[in-house]
């Protein structure tokens, strides 16, 4: 029991996500950091002269309070007692993962999208993605839907798991940190190409390994969920490197692959047309229940990933204490 107990947590926050995901209107961690971080850019911008500098500093700080804060609060609850420590933790892991969410929102295109209500489906997917939406028709927006919910598999999911299977709730706020880091100020532009410039990088580093195991967790997890496996490996391995980050798309290229979709492509961000290869092969034309299915591969894959943080985290916890 003791060399499983380390790995409750984990288990136990991504099934408290799938039932609550994030309540709107209670205090969640993340949100806290991205104040951390607006505040920060703030005095970094008043008060440095070189950004770059700045911008390490920044990341840095947020990367210490958000990995400390957490690691204190979970060092008193547990010597106070297991069964606390425990439960905080638990909530902890929750609150890094956006499963729930990820599948909620999703859903909300998906349901606009089938009743053939543009105007609905476009106002839901512009609260999950970063590109501009008044352009997309409906199946632009499907697209965009279905493209959000493959690259946050690892985001959202996959990679905070992997990181808490290291070191349990602190190391998912340590990399949630910086994935929040990345979405505020991780863009090229002339606003933030030198500030965010750090964060981004450090992003690329820590996501690495998580998003190409994702991606082969995706093709593993095509078959469990009527996708087409083959087809999942034969396009990752094809359109991986289809992206500027060395890193979104890998779980998109699985995803197009398993689904015979052509994701990716031309995107318009703030006005400003962005060219982008395609990822996957134009099979067939895109639905809006392809937003069903990629939700389910993303719960088969996220799965598969929690079984390998359990186990990362009972071996670690083994060798140190056994």
């Amino acid at each position: 029991m003791k060399y499983i107990l380390p790995a409750l947590p984990i288990l136990l926050g991504f099934f408290l996500d799938l039932l609550v995901g994030d309540p709107r209107n209670f205090p969640h961690p993340i949100r806290a950091v991205g104040k951390t971080i607006s505040a920060l850019e703030k005095a970094v911008r008043s008060r440095f002269i070189d950004l770059r500098k700045g911008g390490t500093f920044l990341a840095l700080t947020v990367i210490t309070v958000w990995t400390v804060l957490p690691l204190a609060v979970l060092t008193v609850s547990y010597r106070l007692h297991t069964a606390l420590g425990v439960a905080v933790e638990t909530v902890l892991c929750c609150y890094m993962l956006a499963a729930r969410d990820l599948r909620d929102e999703s859903m909300e295109v998906c349901k606009a999208a089938e009743n053939g209500d543009i105007s609905w489906a476009r106002r839901a997917v512009s609260m999950i993605v970063g590109r501009d939406t008044a352009v997309l028709d409906l199946d632009g927006i499907v697209r965009a839907a279905v493209e959000t919910v493959a690259e946050n598999t690892s985001d959202g999911v996959t990679a905070p798991l992997f990181y808490m299977g290291f070191g349990g709730a602190a190391a998912g706020f340590f990399y949630k940190s910086v994935n929040t880091m990345d979405s505020m100020i991780g863009y090229k532009n002339e606003k933030f190409a030198d500030i965010g410039r750090f964060a981004a990088k450090l992003d690329d580093v820590l996501n690495f390994i998580p998003s190409r195991l994702t991606a082969l967790l995706t093709v593993a997890a095509s078959s469990l969920v009527g996708c087409d496996g083959k087809n999942s490996y034969k396009i990752w391995k094809r359109d991986r490197r289809n992206h500027a980050s060395p890193n979104s798309a890998q779980t998109e290229a699985a995803f197009a692959g398993a689904l015979h979709l052509r994701l990716a492509g031309d995107a318009w961000y703030f006005g400003e047309l962005h060219k982008k290869p395609y990822i996957g092969d134009n099979d067939r034309k895109i639905e809006p229940r392809d937003i069903r299915r990629a939700n389910r591969l993303m719960y088969a894959a996220s799965a598969l990933m929690l079984a390998i943080a359990c186990a990362i985290r009972i071996l670690i916890y083994g060798v140190i204490f056994g």
